[in-house]
């Protein structure tokens, strides 16, 4: 774990990715979870929260203002670091004195959930403005000044060098990540996500790199082993961790990863992270099997053993309906377990990248017969833009209707 002498150093979990959210309970069982494995942080930032994100301005209502509450109560009677992600979305186009208004009473009400840490993030937004820097740096010292939390980490709209980021939110501003180290008050923890979005490994060279843009080490924000993209939510992420933990400790500034949709599931590999931090040495097969055999019962455990390699490498793309199936009966003997439970939903499409969306698309071609093929990409792309504006900007669809296209 990390060293006593070196509690700063965090070690735990943020959630904060797109799809089916986790429930309550989950968060609450997460905190019996994270406290007994050598883990010290845990963030609540689920895009799905459209109060902290495209709502930003709106209260929370009461039932889950109450939950966040007893959320956070629940982190701190375990003597772990409770936080919570504003993301006030686009903001930073205009932070005028209406806005500020309207940020200090959501500042207010935060203040009451009592949060150990805030995190301002402006990722997944649109980045291509003339001193986005200054803006978000104004908007963070705004929110510093009023916020009751006792330390804050920031998320630049460009958490990566991957050009992924720039193909989807626009080019980044000249020196912008330098901008971002300079304005920012040393004291505030800058998330980074290494060289990809998705990054398998974080090299030495390239947090040192970082280091010297932020003027201080980066908070890693490790995407794995989340599963929320739409090519990555037909696999369940179980494999171990590979083990940085000396690299990270003596380069970055905690070590927090996003977990997958299936929050029971996430604590598989989630197990090895923590084994590293505190010194084991074990195969990643090894590793495998210990998490396996200590979360789930034997039976079970057993399953997931065999199954483990086909769920991560091929997942539901290979399994026909029949597989489906078969695979469904096989954990249906264990139903009462919630990860056999998080599997069977996983096998009936509930956690698809659009599941949710409550209309068809219908393509039609006036006196042009549309291919099949053509038909297929139109659905997923619509599906697709329709999933992430409802799910990154807040936007429910209430009624069930059709989405058509006539070509």
């Amino acid at each position: 774990m990390p060293p006593e002498s070196d509690k700063s150093f965090k070690l735990g979990i943020v959630e904060g990715f797109f799809g089916s959210a986790w429930t309550w309970q989950a968060r609450y069982d997460y905190a019996d979870f994270l406290s007994g494995n050598g883990f010290n942080t845990y963030l609540y930032a689920p895009k799905s929260d459209h109060y902290l994100r495209r709502d930003w301005h709106l209260p929370f209502p009461e039932n889950h203002f109450s939950a966040l509450r007893k959320l956070a109560n629940t982190y701190k009677n375990k003597q772990l670091n409770f936080g919570i992600g504003l993301s006030p979305f686009e903001l930073y186009r205009t932070f005028n004195t209406e806005k500020k208004a309207l940020l200090k009473q959501k500042l207010d009400q935060i203040n009451r959930i009592n949060p150990a840490i805030l995190c301002i993030l402006f990722d997944d937004m649109q980045g291509d403005f003339e001193n986005l820097a200054r803006q978000q740096t104004d908007i963070t010292d705004f929110i510093s000044q009023y916020s009751q939390a006792s330390h804050f980490i920031f998320c630049p709209t460009y958490y990566s060098n991957d050009p992924k980021l720039i193909a989807h939110f626009g080019k980044m501003p000249d020196q912008y990540l330098e901008d971002i180290g300079r304005m920012l008050d040393s004291s505030i923890d800058i998330f980074w996500t290494g060289p990809k979005v998705f990054s398998e490994t974080f090299p030495a060279q390239h947090l040192k790199s970082v280091a010297e843009k932020f003027l201080r080490k980066p908070l890693i924000w490790d995407n794995y082993p989340v599963n929320d993209a739409e090519r990555l939510c037909g696999m369940l992420n179980l494999r171990p961790f590979p083990d940085q933990a000396e690299v990270m400790r003596e380069l970055t500034a905690g070590h927090l990863a996003n977990p997958m949709n299936q929050a029971y599931l996430s604590q598989i590999p989630l197990l090895s992270l923590s084994k590293h931090y505190r010194g084991a040495a074990d195969a990643e097969s090894d590793l495998l099997k210990q998490a396996c055999e200590q979360l789930c019962p034997s039976l079970l455990a057993a399953c997931l053993l065999e199954d483990a390699a086909l769920f991560q490498q091929q997942g539901l793309s290979v399994l026909d309906a029949n597989a489906r199936q078969s695979c469904i009966e096989k954990y249906s003997r264990f139903a009462d377990n919630p990860v056999a439970r998080e599997i069977i939903d996983w096998l009936n499409g509930k956690y698809a990248f659009d599941a949710g969306l409550p209309f068809r698309v219908i393509i039609e071609g006036v006196n042009y017969r549309v291919p099949p093929a053509v038909r297929d990409h139109i659905n997923i792309s619509v599906r697709k833009i329709f999933t992430i504006y409802r799910q990154a900007l807040g936007v429910s669809f209430d009624q069930r209707q059709d989405f058509r296209i006539v070509i």
